[in-house]
């Protein structure tokens, strides 16, 4: 393991995660997660460092880091709210909700606001059908969304800082 010239004692961590998977391409989902988690989000400097490292096309780095959801290319909010905008959960007004937490809360989808409080995404599908409309607030799966006590809830957290 080499140290890294800007002396970022993450990327130690990171380079411990690859050599504990033999630098293979194959582990390039399980380095991007211990990257996301180490770093916040993946930058182009973070995604080049993992190609280069892996021997794997910046490419498919790149490529990969988009396709999955859960993966981030801008710097999150402490908060994160995922409204599911699956068929079952658009069906039951999903898209009502997300257009009244962006209207309420004044941060698009994909967006962060810019106190870096909160930040509201969507989901093609969070696997929770059977409780639809739902999203993921800090982590935790909700079901039977409903636009008014989100977005209440979403201003408390934000109003009290980290939770």
């Amino acid at each position: 393991m080499s140290e890294h010239p800007s002396g970022d004692q993450r990327f130690k961590l990171l380079e411990a995660t690859m050599k504990r998977h033999q630098y293979t391409a194959d582990a390039l989902l399980e380095v991007l997660h211990t990257a996301q988690e180490l770093f916040g989000s993946l930058s182009p400097d973070l995604l080049w460092f993992v190609s280069q490292k892996l021997d794997v096309p910046p490419s498919r780095v790149y490529g990969v880091a988009t396709f999955y959801h859960f993966f981030t290319l801008q710097p999150k909010g402490r908060h994160t709210c995922v409204v599911c905008l699956g068929t079952a959960c658009y069906v039951k007004g999903a898209g009502v909700i997300l257009t009244a937490v962006e209207e309420a809360l004044g941060i698009k989808s994909g967006g962060t606001a810019p106190d870096h409080s909160l930040s509201l995404d969507v989901a093609r599908c969070l696997g929770a059908c059977g409780t639809a409309p739902a999203g993921v607030v800090d982590g935790a799966v909700r079901g039977h969304l409903e636009a008014q006590p989100l977005i209440e809830d979403l201003r408390r957290r934000v109003a009290q800082g980290t939770e």
